[in-house]
């Protein structure tokens, strides 16, 4: 039986940061979004997985084309294995914090679906900084370091959940969840994050220490900021905070010179 619940966690954390049609999880008759709570332990091996795929793809790109072409291709498969799910999250974040005066003007602009010039501005750059920070890096290393990348960006939106508390009357993850998540979650999901980040320890051990100290620099700052504008986090506010703690793991591993 307890197999079967965190068979159905594990399926629920796929479907929900991924395009890829597992069985069961909420694809179930009888599922409600509550399996959430569950799944979102699981949520830094998904991203393990999913920054594998694209560091694998880069690497392949490598091997026949010019970098820029292997980085743009890998981003491409990304993209569509997870339907663009943060980024869209990073272009709707822009878009309200950016335009949005007020509490209530941020909020409804985080509903609302079109991008504006906050939003196309801000995923512009920060798809762009993320494609340099992937063209920057060594190229023997570029499989771990996305690997790693992309489970401690999920690993953040775990923190984040823990650290804010959802913002009321919101539709969404956050909501979902109904209340903060314990940190016995965030540890069940740091110890799932294990394999998509031991290789990177073991071949770059500062490297990955200093990034990993630097994302929870940065998803606190981001937290902070958040509850402090809106009085809580939605589900925009942590896809954004995972691809900036994206970001920030490639930015390090990307810094000339180092140890």
């Amino acid at each position: 039986m307890l197999s079967n619940r965190l068979y159905h966690a594990a399926a629920t954390a796929v479907q929900f940061l991924t395009s890829v049609p597992v069985p069961g999880g909420m694809n179930r008759p009888d599922a409600d979004r509550s399996l959430l709570r569950s799944a979102v332990a699981f949520f830094p091996a998904v991203g393990g997985l999913i920054g594998l795929t694209t560091g694998t793809v880069i690497w392949l790109g490598l091997q026949v084309w010019p970098p820029p072409v292997a980085v743009g291709l890998g981003l491409l498969i990304e993209a569509i294995l997870t339907g663009g799910f943060h980024e869209d999250a990073v272009a709707d974040c822009c878009d309200a914090f950016g335009g949005g005066w007020t509490r209530d003007d941020v909020l409804r602009i985080l509903k609302d679906s079109r991008i504006g010039s906050f939003g196309g501005l801000g995923l512009l750059l920060a798809v762009g900084l993320r494609a340099a920070g992937l063209l920057a890096i060594d190229p023997a290393h570029v499989i771990i370091v996305v690997a790693a990348s992309g489970t401690i960006g999920r690993l953040a939106i775990l923190l984040l959940m823990a650290f804010v508390p959802p913002v009321p009357n919101r539709e969404g993850l956050a909501r979902d969840i109904g209340e903060r998540i314990g940190w016995r979650t965030v540890a069940a999901g740091s110890l799932l994050a294990i394999p998509g980040v031991a290789t990177y320890i073991l071949v770059e051990p500062v490297r990955c220490a200093c990034a990993m100290s630097c994302v929870v620099v940065v998803v606190f700052g981001w937290g902070r900021y958040v509850r402090h504008r809106i009085g809580g986090i939605t589900g925009d506010c942590l896809g954004a905070g995972c691809y900036l703690a994206q970001v920030v793991v490639l930015l390090v591993a990307a810094a000339r010179p180092f140890p």
